[in-house]
C-alpha cells in the first residue's frame, strides 16, 4: 500500500517518493525526518509517495532502487536520490537542491 501526502499549491510542487522495506528503525527515521523537512522547507509545495517494497516490490525497477530507504526527486527535473535515514538536513537540502526556508 502506497501512502501519499499532497500539498496543494500554484507554485511549483515537487514530486517525491520514499522507498521503504517495512518498519524498521532506518525506514521510520528517513519517513519522519523528511516530512520534517519538507513541512519547514517546501510547506504547500509538495507532494510525497511513500513506497513499501515488502508489500509491491516490482515498484523498486522503475526508479532503480538498490538500496534502502531511498528518496528519488521526481519533480523538479532532474531526477535525483539519496539513499539513507536522510539524519543529515543540510545533506538531504543540497541533494535534492533545496534552497532552505528563511526562519523567523
Amino acid at each position: 500500500m502506497a501512502e501519499v501526502i499532497e500539498e496543494e499549491n500554484p507554485e511549483e510542487t515537487w514530486e517525491l517518493r520514499l522507498y521503504v522495506a517495512g518498519q524498521t528503525p532506518k525506514s521510520v527515521a528517513a519517513l519522519a525526518n523528511l516530512k520534517k523537512y519538507c513541512e519547514q522547507h517546501l510547506k504547500g509545495r509538495y507532494k510525497l509517495e511513500v513506497i513499501d517494497l515488502l508489500v509491491n516490490p516490482q515498484l523498486a525497477e522503475g526508479d532503480q532502487i538498490l538500496a534502502i530507504p531511498t528518496l528519488v526527486r521526481k519533480v523538479p527535473e532532474p531526477i535525483r536520490k539519496i539513499i539513507g535515514d536522510l539524519s543529515n538536513e543540510a545533506r538531504v537540502l543540497v541533494g535534492l537542491d533545496v534552497r532552505p526556508a528563511v526562519r523567523t
